[in-house]
């Protein structure tokens, strides 16, 4: 079987990689016998739904270039509940199957689409949960009187001068 892999991180900072995630979809796909037909990689949150890696991905099986899609965990697809159970559905309906390494999971069988249905649930509230957590801290700095963003940091009026004139490019070097 020709099989598609998917691996992503959430930032592009360079701290997190989606290499370990590769090597092991790689090696179960050895393991099954399966092709690695195509890798496609994203560095961006998994609330986001449009993603360049899973937007090709996702165009290449509905070109029946893939036979089986395997993601490292569910999450990786998304965090989204709505979006995670949308993009399982279109590959569903192409007959493609879905497994996911993490939670140990094959759509092939009806438990495995039990067990999807309440791993999302879980991927979604513990986003929720993530952003409830994140608005009260930011809550509670306001009430603490914080400033909040970047730290300002003046520039010196000398630096200023020096730049005085020229384009800001030119000044940025």
């Amino acid at each position: 079987m020709k099989a598609a892999v998917y691996a992503r991180v959430s930032t592009s900072n360079g701290s997190q990689t989606c290499e370990n995630q590769l090597l092991e979809l790689r090696r179960y796909c050895e393991a099954r016998g399966w092709t690695v037909h195509s890798e496609y990689t994203d560095e961006m949150s998994g609330a986001k739904d449009r993603r360049p890696g899973l937007d090709r991905l996702l165009l290449d099986a509905r070109r029946a270039r893939v036979q089986v899609v395997v993601c490292w965990a569910l999450d990786r697809i998304g965090r989204d509940l709505k979006h995670l159970l949308a993009v399982l559905e279109d590959l569903q309906s192409l007959n493609i199957p879905f497994v996911s390494l993490k939670e140990g999971l094959d759509l092939g069988s009806a438990s495995g689409r039990l067990q999807l249905a309440i791993l999302a649930a879980l991927s979604q509230f513990e986003r929720e949960r993530l952003k409830e957590r994140t608005i009260a801290g930011l809550e509670r700095a306001r009430a603490q009187g914080k400033r909040l963003g970047r730290p300002s940091d003046p520039v010196p009026v000398a630096k200023l001068e020096a730049v005085k004139g020229i384009s800001v490019r030119e000044g940025a070097r």
